[in-house]
């Protein structure tokens, strides 16, 4: 029964992010930190229907990733938890190089 349910669940996130990735996202509009310059290198994200949440670089902007409600809710409490915080190295002036 279980192995039954754990499929069902993998094929419904699947259909999600089949028709996430299917929107039209051109007529967005993309957000970044406040006080960053347009010229300057930030992380923009953008608001999408249901919740989910579009992100990309604003030096490669052809290339978006996109999260479900569940999948940035998750990333954002993990980030306010510290999960994904770098840890000081001494080779790279403090930064963790992955």
């Amino acid at each position: 029964m279980a192995e039954a349910e754990d499929k069902d669940v993998k094929a419904r996130k699947e259909r999600e992010k089949n028709e996430l990735y299917a929107l039209d996202i051109s007529g967005v509009e993309w957000h970044s930190a406040p006080g960053t310059e347009e010229h300057e290198e930030r992380v923009e994200i953008a608001y999408l229907p249901e919740g989910a949440v579009a992100m990309r670089s604003s030096l490669d902007p052809d290339t978006v990733l996109r999260y479900t409600e569940a999948e940035w809710r998750a990333f954002v409490l993990g980030a306010r938890d510290g999960e994904f915080d770098l840890e000081p190295a001494p080779h790279n002036g403090g930064l963790a190089a992955d």
